[in-house]
């Protein structure tokens, strides 16, 4: 079965078309009307359908039945409604731009619906850290599906902390190499000097304390992948050695002699800008250019704010701690897309695994987050108490029991203007306690030179409480 059907009762029209279709490289067969929806049951692989518009029920029954395939109505049409899959139309005469206009058209559609790209099981495995439906991180998915079948060097660009390595980990996972290792190796964590012996090995007694022959990086990866991070902080003349890598495909071990050849796919990323590295003479421009190949660029994460929510569901999920898990309100939300994001997932997650840890199965408000996260003027809520909670707080705290060595110590600390021993005769209780309330507020404030919210600090409740408690007893410093 060809890849375009051409559908009309109108023989002219139909041989005209295939002209111009076997004109441009492309395969088509002519379907009669009465026999159009049979290849449609039994081929998901046709490209385009170019529809009569003389036949108006038949693009309706196609639309329903096949969303999934698009089709181009050729000739003028009055009474029918376009549908979903129609990607457009064509007058007659018929024209060449017009035409591959439509068909390109046509492979867009197919290109971009769901569901089409990797099974489900894949896509689960192979994006689980590429969360996202911005543009930004779509596109991402699409080269690394588009690459990485191939054996093209990949470069990564992108900001500190996007998932360069996240993306590294897809294009091996997806490749042909999938069953074979995949070795990472950070260039800037390396010195200089270590570097060509990490990459290549060493034979014994090529330098001092190389007391015995060593594999390197590009050994041990032998068939599968060796991603190297931060490939902009490679030494100048490790880059050299590089290059040579990558164009015979052979290496030699640090002291030997013997050339090893090399069957590994090199996939670099990068913080840095290359090019202008190049300007400065800090990077091979030759080098640049094997490595260059195909450029993939990790999107920073202030560049798809949509993508947050998802992203925050699945770091939770993610980083479960003790089946602790915590949920986010709309405003913080919101908070949270406004920010920067300097250091971009990673931050993010930092920041999630935080708020775990203090705020466990919690709802997470804007005043929760740290205050560089709060981008909303949110009013905080303070609760205010009945007054029988508070008075009876107060007697937990002076008739608990509690004769641990620091209350003793704050016991001391405090001047008791009342005895806390109950009299034979008996007390009116609410008395006593708004009494004791005088006093140690009256000695909170003096403390602290009638300074309300370090009194309130030292008291142990709100300023807004203390300043309550003042009114009610009307106390003030004259």
């Amino acid at each position: 079965m060809s890849n375009i059907l051409i559908i009309s009762s109108d023989i002219t029209r139909a041989n005209n078309l295939s002209t111009i279709l076997t004109f441009l490289g492309e395969p088509c067969t002519n379907v009669l009307f009465s026999y159009a929806i049979q290849p449609l049951k039994v081929k998901n692989d046709i490209k385009a359908i170019l529809i009569d518009a003389a036949t108006p029920e038949l693009a309706c029954d196609i639309s329903e039945k096949f969303p999934y395939q698009p089709f181009v109505l050729i000739g003028d049409y009055v009474t029918f409604e376009p549908q979903k899959n129609m990607v457009g139309s064509i007058s007659e005469p018929i024209t060449y731009p017009a035409l591959t206009q439509m068909l390109h058209r046509c492979q867009e559609y197919k290109r971009s619906q769901p569901n089409t790209k990797t099974s489900v099981y894949n896509k689960t495995r192979l994006f689980r850290s590429l969360i996202g439906k911005s543009n930004q991180i779509q596109g991402v998915r699409h080269l690394i599906e588009q690459v990485a079948p191939t054996e093209a060097n990949v470069l990564i660009l992108g900001e500190s902390g996007t998932g360069k390595e996240v993306i590294a980990r897809n294009v091996h996972f997806l490749s042909n190499r999938t069953d074979s290792i995949f070795i990472p190796v950070n260039c800037g964590a390396i010195p200089g000097e270590l570097l060509e012996s990490e990459l290549f090995g060493h034979e014994k007694g090529a330098f001092t304390g190389a007391i015995g022959t060593r594999k390197g990086r590009f050994e041990l990866a032998e068939g599968g992948t060796l991603f190297l991070d931060e490939i902009g902080d490679m030494p100048l003349q490790m880059q050299v050695k590089l290059l040579r890598v990558l164009q015979e495909r052979t290496y030699e071990r640090v002291g030997g002699t013997k050339p090893i050849k090399c069957d590994v796919r090199v996939i670099a990323a990068t913080h840095r800008n290359l090019e202008i590295m190049i300007e400065e003479g800090q990077f091979r421009e030759d080098l640049y250019y094997r490595l260059n190949v195909f450029p993939i660029d990790s999107p920073a994460l202030r560049e798809r704010k949509e993508d947050i929510p998802l992203l925050l569901q699945e770091l939770v999920s993610r980083l479960e701690l003790d089946n602790s898990q915590i949920k986010f309100t709309a405003n913080a939300m919101t908070s949270l897309m406004e920010h920067k994001w300097a250091g971009n997932v990673r931050e993010l997650s930092n920041l999630v695994e935080r708020l775990m840890i203090l705020y466990p199965n919690q709802l997470i408000d804007v005043n929760d987050l740290p205050s560089k996260y709060k981008h909303l003027d949110v009013e905080v809520y303070e609760p205010e108490y009945p007054d029988e909670l508070l008075e009876r707080d107060a007697i937990n705290a002076m008739f608990g029991g509690d004769d641990s060595e620091d209350n003793e110590e704050v016991d001391n600390n405090i001047d008791h203007t009342l005895s806390t021993e109950l009299p034979v005769e008996g007390l009116n209780l609410k008395e006593y306690i708004s009494d004791l309330e005088v006093s140690l507020i009256t000695q909170a404030l003096g403390q602290q030179d009638w300074v309300v919210a370090r009194a309130a600090e030292v008291l142990g409740m709100r300023r807004t409480t203390l300043v309550e408690k003042m009114r009610k007893y009307n106390i003030s410093k004259d």
